[in-house]
């Protein structure tokens, strides 16, 4: 069972986001003279189980209009996100707060709806997705509940609302919600109907836009039962949908474990390699199926290629490989690849060896180049493709002789490289 440590008697214990501070004058603004706003969604969630609450949205007798009107009356801005479907977002002391007219779905085609605006509290609680979500808190900090969520969240259970395969018609991101909030909320597993009703409508993740997905699942692996829930996701065919190819929730599991022992926070750019990447063809494939960023892309693709010499060790790599691993990927993709490595390796538990050797490559100097193409010609090299072939010849010298400072062993390394290539021996 779940504490709802902030409720009693089914209302808030600390009413104070009710009287100070953005949310308090926004509902000040729109209450009254015949209309109702109402806190709803997952901060009335997070509120009821003591947690804090970040994002707020409201849904509202008042048509958007009148919403506008109230808002502007107060000297609040308004930015017109979704007038269409009766929401504008109320920036109040710099923060958004999402505000809605009740509405009801006419017309939904797994991706969009079209609605009807209404006064119905209760109805548009029945329209949203699970029971969890479809609370809301008055001013007077009455938690409001139609359709059984705070029960569900004291059990540890993410039930839809009504029938789960109609829900999940009306948008088939929901079947990804429900991954999602079960491996945040659920106690003892995934709920038998709605799991049924997910796998069913599996073919219709298909409709959905890729920036949606992602959204979706990167939320969902650094949720706290994301291993097991992953596991049950592979289990039941949704990965390899999803990815665009082979996934690896072992490796996933195994990653999170890890990150669990060194006191770290989920990763999500990382436990999403660890899900979907081996090679780096496989980054540029998840950079393509999910729309990722830039960013997000480099790392992962950064971490695939250094992890390239890594695959089926059950050992930490030496020091010196360790410090070459360091050169070629940089400090991130070496930590990143070798965290991946452990993961793939197997070993049960928390292993000290990897651990040290995560500590060198987080402290460990990154080992840089000692010459560049100018000191090459200073030291009489001939110009032109000469310059950047004895660099290679030099770097790879220098790497296999451990990094060394010394002058006097760089200007040996530099003599051997120019020989090498006199000899037609070095990589070109």
């Amino acid at each position: 069972m779940t504490v709802l440590s902030g409720l009693a008697g089914g209302r808030l214990k600390d009413l104070t986001p009710l009287t100070q501070g953005p949310l308090a004058r926004t509902l000040e603004a729109l209450n009254g003279e015949g209309e109702e706003t109402r806190l709803v969604g997952g901060a009335v969630r997070d509120l009821a189980l003591g947690e804090p609450a970040f994002d707020f949205d409201l849904a509202t007798t008042a048509s958007t209009d009148e919403v506008i009107r109230r808002a502007r009356a107060a000297g609040f801005k308004v930015a017109l996100t979704g007038v269409a479907h009766g929401t504008v977002t109320i920036i109040v002391d710099g923060r958004p707060i999402e505000t809605t007219t009740l509405r009801q779905d006419v017309e939904t085609d797994g991706r969009r709806a079209k609605v009807a605006f209404g006064r119905d509290f209760v109805a548009d609680a029945e329209r949203r997705d699970f029971t969890i979500n479809a609370l809301s808190l008055g001013p007077d900090g009455t938690v409001h509940d139609p359709v059984g969520g705070l029960d569900d969240l004291a059990a540890g259970r993410v039930r839809f609302i009504g029938d789960a395969g109609q829900r999940i018609r009306e948008d088939y991101l929901r079947i990804l919600r429900f991954f999602r909030f079960s491996a945040r909320f659920a106690a003892s597993g995934l709920d038998a109907e709605g799991l049924a009703a997910a796998i069913r409508a599996r073919e219709g993740l298909a409709r959905l836009s890729r920036e949606r997905v992602r959204g979706e699942l990167l939320k969902l692996i650094t949720a706290r039962r994301a291993g097991e829930v992953v596991q049950t996701m592979g289990e039941c065919g949704f990965l390899e949908p999803i990815l665009g190819g082979l996934a690896y929730p072992g490796r996933l599991s195994r990653l999170i474990a890890i990150e669990a022992d060194r006191g770290r926070e989920p990763d999500a750019i990382l436990r999403l390699a660890a899900l979907g990447v081996a090679i780096p063809e496989d980054a540029e494939r998840l950079r393509d199926r999910l729309r990722l960023a830039n960013a997000e892309y480099d790392r992962i693709n950064s971490a695939a290629a250094a992890l390239i010499g890594l695959h089926g060790i059950g050992a930490p790599p030496s020091p010196e490989a360790l410090r070459a691993l360091l050169f070629t990927g940089g400090r991130e993709a070496a930590r990143d690849a070798l965290a991946l490595a452990e993961a793939e390796s197997g070993a049960l538990g928390p292993d000290a060896a990897f651990d040290a050797a995560d500590r060198f490559l987080a402290e460990a100097p990154e080992p840089k180049l000692p010459f560049s193409g100018a000191d090459l010609i200073a030291r009489g090299v001939a110009g032109g493709p000469r310059i950047g072939q004895t660099l290679r010849a030099f770097q790879s010298l220098w790497i296999r002789a451990g990094f060394p400072g010394e002058p006097e062993t760089l200007a040996r390394l530099l003599d051997e490289a120019v020989a090498e290539l006199a000899r037609g021996e070095a990589p070109t």
